[in-house]
């Protein structure tokens, strides 16, 4: 019994002793020794109880510094024996200075209980870098070989002659295909790009007209704006249709002017009536009825309608006779 109680003792001794013992850490370079821009690694190795624990550091060069970072390899685990664990790390780095350099000495963080301590390595770990040397009394320098000029092979853009011919017979059937297409509707290629003829007056006028009526103005009481618009449509269309200058002309000039032209009698008080409406409303603030709003409007219609060109109306008569 005393030898078991012993025996516990012991392991619970050596237990403690193997956790109050430090971590040992211990850094190196492979190789030491290499040519500016060459690789080289940096080792930083720590030998631990196993529940000791310890993390090790960032790398972090400074910028313009002789050496840099090119990668940051895992943790590796050496050797596990019992409670005791070896563990490296490496880190890749690239030398740009020449000379000895001294990378310091490699160390890593320690937590033990509520103890948090930086663990480092005995000895400062150096490299040599060294360059390369141009004797430039035994080498000559030349000048730049001017770029060489390689024969030229078809084989190199076969392909995209090959294509290029495909995609131009393929317009070319198409041009052919369309041509044909407009020729048997009577028409011309060159028919395409022609702009298309301008909407007589009075369809411009009648478009207008019906977008005013939409817009329902004297219905939220822009009595004003609904009456500028009225007249202006009818401005628009006289200058278009009997060629005068009505944008530029007072309402009265217009009416003087309207007398040189032959008119139905109700298409010419339709005219006068509206203009003279327009001017209350414009110039002297007056509001008319609702009744007198959509009255007008329907003037203006009729009067597009009762004055268009003679023309379109004898084409449609025959139309018309032949559909009834």
């Amino acid at each position: 019994m005393k030898q078991q109680l012993l025996w516990v003792v012991l392991l619970l001794a050596q237990t403690a002793w193997a956790q109050s013992e430090t971590p040992r850490v211990t850094a190196r370079v492979e190789p030491d020794s290499v040519f500016i821009g060459d690789q080289f690694d940096y080792i930083i190795q720590i030998d631990k109880d196993l529940v000791q624990t310890i993390e090790f550091p960032e790398f972090q060069p400074v910028e313009g510094g002789p050496v840099e970072l090119i990668e940051d390899c895992p943790v590796d685990t050496l050797l596990r024996d019992g409670r005791r664990l070896q563990l490296q790390k490496r880190y890749r780095l690239a030398a740009f200075q020449e000379g000895l350099l001294n990378l310091g000495v490699g160390g890593v963080l320690y937590a033990d209980k509520n103890i948090v301590d930086t663990l480092y390595a005995r000895d400062s770990v150096y490299l040599q870098v060294a360059t390369f040397e141009i004797d430039s009394t035994s080498q000559s320098i030349y000048d730049l070989k001017p770029q060489r000029t390689l024969p030229f092979r078809f084989a190199e853009i076969r392909g995209y002659t090959l294509w290029g011919v495909l995609i131009l017979a393929l317009l070319v059937a198409l041009f052919w295909w369309g041509r044909r297409q407009l020729k048997a509707r009577g028409k011309r290629f060159s028919d395409l790009f022609k702009p298309a003829p301008p909407e007589p007056p009075h369809v411009v006028a009648i478009k207008a007209l019906e977008e005013l009526h939409n817009q329902k103005l004297w219905q939220n009481n822009r009595h004003k704006l609904y009456y500028s618009g009225l007249t202006d449509i009818l401005r628009t269309y006289i200058s278009g249709r009997w060629g005068i200058s009505a944008m530029e002309m007072t309402s009265e000039e217009i009416i003087e002017v309207m007398r040189l032209f032959e008119l139905p009698d109700k298409a010419r008080m339709d005219l006068n009536s509206i203009l003279r409406d327009g001017d209350l409303v414009k110039f002297a603030k007056f509001t008319p009825e609702s009744e007198q709003n959509e009255t007008d409007y329907q003037k203006a219609y009729y009067f597009v309608e009762e004055t268009k060109p003679v023309e379109e109306s004898a084409e449609e008569g025959p139309m018309s006779d032949k559909e009834s």
